[in-house]
């Protein structure tokens, strides 16, 4: 089982970027996928998640209109689209799987990344 994020650089504030998961080693499209992030010294956090059916959630309200999710299950990835980029977005981030439904709790999904660095510069 693997998943792997790549996508991470250094990027201008307001700037955009996109970051992807791809999965191997188990039922992809079974799964949920979410993406939390982690800055120095900070808890991880939720970002978003897409189901296993495809809706999309967001974790943090405060990144609506910022952040977008999307799947695609024939390639075994999920991409978090990422605009108009604030300082405070700097973290790494890191994908999860979970069997079908979307969770706020990290704790309950199986499998994890790596992470993939994101930083933005003011």
């Amino acid at each position: 089982v693997q998943l792997v994020e790549s996508g991470g650089q250094l990027v201008h504030q307001g700037g955009s970027l996109r970051l992807s998961c791809v999965g191997s080693g188990f039922s992809f499209g079974a799964y949920a996928i979410g993406w939390f992030r982690q800055a120095p010294g900070k808890e991880r956090e939720g970002v978003m998640c897409v189901s296993s059916s495809g809706v999309s959630s967001y974790f943090n309200d405060a990144l609506k209109g910022r952040f977008t999710i999307s799947r695609d299950d024939h390639w075994k990835t999920v991409y978090l689209r990422m605009d108009n980029v604030k300082a405070e977005d700097t973290a790494t981030y890191y994908c999860a799987a979970v069997e079908r439904w979307c969770y706020k709790d990290h704790g309950v999904y199986n499998f994890w990344g790596q992470g993939t660095q994101v930083t933005v510069s003011s």
